[in-house]
């Protein structure tokens, strides 16, 4: 298989950040060529399973003091899904081929898609459609901050010139891979959009997108506080309410 352009070493150094963390009891996930340190807390047989994408300056261990016990706390199960060459894991970071691990991953929590909810913040939303595409009976999609448009994002940091290619052939790349209009055409379960309007990084336009490109049901809150990096913080009451209220109403 021909690799993307969008694995190019120069995009990947631009467009993530890994830091080296070790934390208690990682759940390794194995991708073949490379193992991925996740985290899995599983305390509620019969509940749904949030399987959560961080951003790509974040790792797994910002999210253990937070997540855990807010998700405890409802009754859900936490998967915390780790990214190459982040905390623990194996390998480097590569835009597109990093789709390729998000099924393995689906498949090691064990559950099948009726009893997961993908939750992908920033750059984890590329990987949480990704996952209701490949399962797209999945119960629940949650987007916070979510890129819509790759290749927007991705012209910010690097040039054509300097992966010595034309524009037309990195859009050609990023429809193959990132095409979440296409991606969410199917999908059948619900969706929550989440972002800030005053989002400096990634602007609220890529929420509305998402959610209009996603099917029925869905709900979408443009928070009129927060940025990128602190729209959890600046909202977290109602940012959780609006989480809870969503996984209640899923079937």
């Amino acid at each position: 298989m021909t690799q993307s352009i969008l694995d190019h070493p120069l995009v990947s150094e631009r467009y993530f950040f890994p830091r080296r963390e070790q934390f208690k009891d990682p759940f390794w996930v194995d991708c073949g060529e490379v193992k991925l340190s996740c985290f899995y807390q599983q305390k509620y047989p019969d509940s749904k399973t949030i399987v959560f994408f961080h951003g790509n300056g974040e790792i797994v261990p910002d999210y253990l003091d937070l997540f855990v016990p807010v998700f405890d706390q409802i009754g859900y199960n936490l998967f915390l899904a780790e990214y190459r060459g982040y905390s623990m894991s194996t390998g480097v970071p590569a835009l597109a081929s990093m789709l390729g691990d998000v099924e393995h991953i689906i498949k090691a929590t064990g559950q099948p898609p009726e009893k997961l909810v993908l939750f992908g913040r920033s750059i984890g939303s590329l990987y949480a459609v990704h996952g209701v595409y490949r399962f797209p009976n999945i119960a629940g999609l949650i987007i916070e901050s979510g890129i819509a448009v790759i290749l927007e994002r991705v012209l910010m940091r690097v040039h054509p010139q300097e992966l010595g290619i034309l524009l037309d052939q990195l859009q050609e790349a990023a429809d193959k891979d990132f095409n979440h209009q296409g991606k969410l055409a199917n999908y059948k379960g619900s969706t929550l959009v989440l972002h800030a309007e005053h989002d400096s990084l990634v602007h609220h336009a890529h929420g509305k997108k998402s959610y209009e490109w996603a099917p029925e049901p869905k709900q979408i809150k443009i928070f009129e506080k927060g940025d990128h990096n602190d729209i959890m913080a600046v909202n977290a009451e109602e940012y959780f309410r609006l989480i809870y209220q969503f996984l209640c109403r899923l079937p």
